[in-house]
């Protein structure tokens, strides 16, 4: 998998089935201005939607980690989902870096307090405590989901349905479909040839996205 620098994008603009001029690599929402509460800031995640009918998707997920003088980050993996080919990269040194997949219960107690009971979570040696007083550490965390139910083929449609919590996301379609209908206001983009849809989402809750494709004519 290539290594991807994310680029802000434009505004978002109403979703729609025709595309835009070619754009730069990859375009992704505006990043939030202004301090972030909390142990993770700034995220962005990309789903590159495999070949239909393998179910899978591929994530990049962008993250900074803010928390003062933590060593270790935790990725949930969403229930309902299996996940393959995990990878965790510091975006500064382009360093892989040492992870486990551990139980809510580990994940509790090595430093997560509010861990999920039942979810399992990528646990990630951060290459340098993260520095006081606004310092933090950029990650690129890569896996493969593969989820029959957020990700099918509805009669001549393929339909990417699932609930994104995270402010900025884009979806990249399989190589020869086009975008049908998408049910947040988004921005629709070409890259390589292929579409890449993003959307900021500006709601603090979930957007239960559902997103549909088809195969273009031959």
């Amino acid at each position: 998998m290539r290594r991807l620098g994310f680029l802000a994008g434009a505004l978002a603009i109403g979703c729609a089935s025709h595309t835009a001029a070619p754009a730069a690599r990859p375009a992704a929402p505006l990043a939030p201005a202004g301090p972030v509460a909390g142990t993770e800031a700034d995220e962005y995640t990309r789903y590159e939607l495999l070949a239909p009918e393998t179910a899978q998707f591929h994530i990049l997920y962008e993250v900074t980690a803010i928390a003062p003088g933590a060593t270790v980050f935790f990725n949930p993996i969403r229930r309902g989902s299996i996940a393959s080919g995990e990878r965790v990269t510091d975006r500064m040194t382009g360093e892989d870096l040492k992870f486990e997949i551990v139980s809510s219960h580990e994940a509790s107690r090595t430093g997560l307090s509010d861990a999920e009971p039942g979810t399992d979570y990528i646990r990630i040696h951060l290459p340098r405590p993260v520095p006081p007083d606004g310092g933090q550490v950029r990650l690129l965390i890569e896996k493969t989901y593969k989820d029959p139910k957020s990700y099918f083929s509805e009669a001549n449609l393929i339909v990417f349905e699932r609930s994104l919590s995270i402010r900025r996301n884009g979806i990249l379609l399989p190589a020869g479909y086009e975008l049908v209908s998408c049910n947040v206001p988004s921005q629709v983009l070409r890259e390589d040839g292929r579409i890449l849809v993003s959307f900021l989402n500006a709601e603090p809750d979930e957007v239960p996205l559902i997103l549909k494709a088809r195969r273009l004519p031959s």
